[in-house]
């Protein structure tokens, strides 16, 4: 039994493999968090401490007792109006127009398997992996209950929480904030992690103390965005990639959230993630329910490699799906940095044919085949096949492409319009738009209003007319500008929009997988504007960023690895001088770089010489020797980018039985320094082979003092190296 509830003392205790997570249920009702950490026994209630702290308000019912407050007590849902003046995690605005909810144990239900929530993306498990909790907790006076879910999946060292909040009431509630993860530390000094960035430079990681005060990240972009990712990590101040206790919470959510770490003035913590406040403003009638998204929580003991190692198992087996969530994903090359608009049919056909000469497996025809739609200006909306650019049609193209033995692909921004479009002169009413304001465009373009059913259902239908003409067996999903304008005809209450706008979204992703179970959508938002838990729900791989430079590529990558699997990071070869940067690397190192990803291409096959043709074929078919064990196999981050003139990191099988190491030297100088790369995670006492040199190294030796990278001349050199386990 992985859930615990001791009914003398009323505590829940949830066991994973290596972590414990207890709370109980104190005189008084409420829901106090006891412990998070290494796997434990016994009860921690010891850990509580009650005094007299002054200006901490005391419940009703604790009568002449000032020692109890909830201003300094754990708790697992802290709530406004109870007394506990740190960040709450719910807030709800009652009928009679009062601020406040205070919510008392019920009763709670432990259940074989991993709870589910409507229309919501969320961790997945059979009855054998996983457990689940749901408390019920409600306020006496409001009737508004709120269901804690908690899931366990013991194996995988995971743990997910999630709410629903009911309106058992009369009138009309609001909820005006909702966090779906609260974890509290009554002591501890602690740093946190945190991924910022910019379009094309996405996920930098941000390491910092937890000091008095609030540190708040999110987003109010309507995307989950380029500028902060949705996952956090506290960590014991001393603690490194090989030791040490953290603590990560990823949401399983593509919108606006708010992650919030806070020191207390008697030096506790509290850190919460769930849906940003800001533009949330979200009414239940009588009777109606809300579900809070999934927050992943998981814990570490053995430093910040095992903890990233424990999300990437859990999003690649039990939050991505479909026909592709394990295999080994087709090499691409996609049209857009080879052509941009300016193509036809033809052209597709010949990069397609030159590309499969090379090993190349699937053509992606980007932006531009729809609609009036040869710059950014016009088109965007209009979803029907231009067949007088093409010069024939889609279904014609595709054959002639399958007919070389490729997959084929296609690019779409169905979220996106332009008000040079068909689709706009028909429904203008369609967008987000405040009425009587002239719209901010983004991209000279305005968004359509997802929150609305019929919109919804009419790009359904318009994208299942293209998908249909053909054998497609492959979309990049785009969204290409943050939501503003946040104003629906459809509904009074603007409060719901944004969240609204997301649960269509995600309706619309959940009707195109299951209506075309073999379909491989790749996520993307300018890159990796999306770049979350909740999109590997519907597309296993999401674009990583924009920027393909491989220098860049190195960091962007690096930060994306502490909490999304390889198995996710759509990473391209694309030509020199790069787009984004203008800078010049050796096609080696592009390839090297691309194979911590998806892999793929990113050029005009026609324009390259003979040696790189012959080098991209060489890349291809190492990719496919490689392609399971960089998908599946455990990643460790060997250097710090940020820190290291060399980049490195690792790929080691489950058995230990295979490592690949990758390195690039991210700068040069004279009388350059030896760099060597320390080997992580091999088992001690082994003896291992360099399958290019033969030379047999000692396990021990490749951990504790490294593998020597060679010094050569010129920029940007990369290596890879591959060593079999021989005894």
């Amino acid at each position: 039994m992985s859930i615990i509830f001791t009914e003398n003392e009323k505590v829940f205790t949830l066991h994973t493999k290596a972590s414990t997570y207890q709370m109980k249920v104190d005189q008084y009702g409420f829901l106090l968090h006891l412990y998070y950490g290494r796997r434990t026994e016994g009860c921690m209630d010891y850990l509580l401490h009650y005094a007299d702290r002054g200006f901490s308000g005391n419940p009703y019912e604790a009568g002449k007792d000032r020692t109890y407050s909830l201003d300094v007590l754990p708790q697992e849902l802290p709530s406004s109006g109870t007394g506990d003046y740190r960040s709450p995690a719910v807030i709800v605005k009652n009928r009679d127009g009062s601020y406040g909810c205070d919510l008392r144990y019920q009763t709670h239900r432990i259940i074989a398997g991993k709870y589910s929530l409507p229309g919501l993306p969320a961790v997945y498990a059979d009855e054998e992996e996983a457990e689940t909790l749901e408390v019920d907790l409600e306020d006496p006076v409001t009737k508004v209950r709120v269901t804690l879910y908690y899931g366990i999946l013991p194996e995988l060292d995971i743990i997910t929480r999630s709410l629903r909040v009911t309106n058992r009431g009369e009138g009309k509630i609001y909820l005006e904030k909702i966090q779906s993860a609260c974890l509290d530390w009554v002591w501890g000094d602690y740093d946190l992690i945190t991924f910022y960035g910019r379009h094309a430079m996405e996920r930098s990681l941000q390491r910092t103390p937890i000091a008095h005060g609030a540190q708040v990240i999110g987003s109010r972009r309507g995307t989950s965005s380029h500028q902060y990712n949705p996952m956090m990590i506290v960590a014991d101040r001393e603690a490194g990639e090989d030791t040490g206790s953290c603590w990560a919470m990823s949401f399983v959510y593509s919108g606006n959230f708010k992650g919030e770490a806070e020191k207390d003035q008697f030096q506790q913590v509290r850190v919460q993630l769930g849906l940003s406040d800001e533009l949330f403003s979200y009414p239940l009638e009588e009777g109606e329910v809300f579900y809070a998204p999934e927050a992943v929580l998981t814990y570490s003991g053995q430093g910040l490699s095992r903890l990233s190692q424990n999300l990437h198992r859990c999003f690649r087996t039990h939050v991505c799906r479909g026909k592709y969530r394990d295999g080994v994903r087709p090499v691409l090359l996609n049209s857009w940095e080879a052509a941009y608009f300016d193509f036809t049919g033809e052209e597709i056909y010949q990069f397609a044919k030159e590309a499969s000469k090379l090993g190349i497996e699937m053509l992606v025809l980007d932006d531009g085949w729809f609609g009036k739609r040869d710059d950014d200006f016009s088109g965007l909306g209009d979803w029907q096949v231009n067949e007088e650019k093409l010069g024939e049609t889609l279904g014609h193209l595709i054959g002639r492409i399958n007919g070389l033995g490729m997959k084929f692909g296609i690019w779409f921004e169905p979220e996106g319009i332009n008000e040079d479009s068909e689709l706009y002169r028909l429904h203008p009413d369609w967008v987000l738009a405040v009425p009587g304001r002239k719209p901010v465009r983004a991209r000279y373009q305005l968004v359509l209003d997802f929150s609305r059913k019929d919109v919804v259902d009419y790009m359904f239908q318009e994208i299942c007319k293209v998908l249909d003409q053909g054998n497609i067996e492959y979309i990049k999903w785009d969204m290409n500008r943050s939501l503003s304008d946040c104003f629906s005809r459809a509904t009074k209450d603007q409060g719901r929009v944004m969240h609204d706008y997301v649960l269509g979204l995600y309706d619309l992703l959940e009707r195109l997988v299951q209506r075309y179970p073999n379909l491989l959508l790749e996520g993307c938002s300018g890159g990796g504007g999306r770049f979350d838990a909740g999109m590997l729900y519907y597309s296993p791989q999401i674009w990583c960023s924009d920027n393909s430079d491989a220098i860049d590529r190195v960091k962007i990558q690096y930060g994306t690895s502490f909490g999304y699997p390889i198995s996710a990071v759509g990473s391209h070869v694309s030509a020199v001088p790069n787009h984004q940067t203008g800078r010049v690397t050796p096609f080696k190192t592009r390839g090297i770089v691309a194979m911590a990803g998806t892999f793929g291409y990113e050029m005009d096959p026609r324009k390259l010489s003979e040696e790189e043709k012959q080098e991209m074929a060489e890349q291809i078919k190492t990719y496919h020797k490689y392609g399971d064990l960089i998908q599946n196999g455990l990643y460790f981050r060997l250097t710090d980018p940020f820190v290291r003139e060399v980049g490195a990191w690792e790929f080691l099988s489950e058995d230990a039985s295979q490592v690949l190491v990758s390195a690039v030297m991210l700068e040069i100088h004279g009388n350059m320094t030896v760099n060597y790369i320390r080997l992580k995670g091999l088992p001690q006492g082994c003896m291992y082979q360099d399958q290019e040199s033969k030379q047999i190294y000692a396990s021990d030796a490749l951990m504790e003092t490294g593998i020597l990278l060679p010094v050569e001349l010129g920029e940007y050199q990369s290596y890879q190296m591959h060593f079999v386990k021989v005894s």
